[in-house]
């Protein structure tokens, strides 16, 4: 079986490795096809693609566009989107910029308890990245206050924790029609996480397929096996892409690239779908 991971972040977004060392990662983890999605940016594809070359990996070019719904993230990926699609361009610049700004006054509010500056995350950052909660994590690492960003999660930047602010996002259904009009694939991300375990019901299922949606990540760490089996069934039942991926953040995370994978036929079918972008077969 080839080994198909679609769902991978670099520096570009809250990932630790560069497009280029993902990449490398991805050779050596012995994949066949690793897709580049970035929070709300195309901006890795590039280098990704350049670092392929004579490598015999294909980069499958994607998003994870951030939305929002009744105060929980849900996340949609969006693979061989049109990186100028003006419409969906614009839109992830604003949650760029939302994030930034929600960022900059999470760090003002720790400032108060804890010795934290802005320059302090900026240094968790490389050039033209997303700034967001997992920058601030690594800051609070870098400063001895938490173990690594899993501990800063469950603690300083718990919604509970007395720091956080809400982050504005459009409502997935905006976000499965943007992509399906810059020529995109939209598969959410890790349904049975917390937030969209929680929001996504049997209506707003119907909704998001009427609007275009095309698949689930069934297969993740995030998802429970009782939740697999949920989703699984319900997009056997409406003829949906099931997809498995890492989620892999580098050192960010645990997770592992090829930890779960996409099996060929589902792969197949993007590729039939997708009109905005190509993959490039290093």
């Amino acid at each position: 079986m080839p080994g198909i991971d679609l769902h991978a972040h670099t520096s570009v977004s809250d990932g630790t490795e560069t497009p280029a060392e993902l990449v490398a990662a991805a050779v050596e983890a012995g994949l066949d096809v690793v897709a580049i999605t970035d929070h709300d940016s195309t901006a890795g594809w590039a280098a990704a693609e350049e670092a392929a070359r004579g490598t015999g990996l294909t980069v499958l070019p994607g998003i994870e566009l951030s939305t929002q719904l009744d105060y929980a993230s849900v996340h949609v990926l969006g693979y061989l989107v049109d990186p100028e699609d003006a419409e969906l361009s614009a839109a992830m610049a604003a949650i760029r910029d939302e994030r930034l700004h929600r960022a900059e006054a999470m760090v003002a509010r720790i400032a108060a308890d804890y010795e934290l500056t802005w320059d302090d995350v900026l240094a968790q950052t490389t050039p033209g990245a997303t700034v967001g909660r997992p920058h601030i994590a690594d800051a609070l690492v870098a400063r001895g206050y938490v173990s690594d960003r899993t501990a800063a999660f469950r603690s300083i930047l718990h919604w509970r924790g007395g720091y956080y602010a809400p982050h504005d996002a459009p409502p997935p259904l905006e976000g499965v029609r943007l992509i399906r009009a810059a020529g995109g694939v939209p598969v959410i991300a890790h349904p049975g996480a917390r937030g969209p375990e929680r929001v996504i019901g049997p209506a707003m299922f119907g909704r998001l397929i009427d609007a275009g949606l095309a698949g689930i990540e069934i297969d993740h760490r995030d998802n429970s096996p009782a939740s697999r089996e949920r989703w699984s069934r319900l997009a056997a039942e409406r003829g949906l892409l099931m997809t498995g991926s890492s989620d892999y953040h580098g050192a960010g995370k645990p997770n592992r690239l090829g930890e779960n994978t996409t099996e060929p036929a589902m792969y197949a079918r993007i590729l039939e779908l997708g009109t905005g972008a190509q993959p490039f077969a290093g």
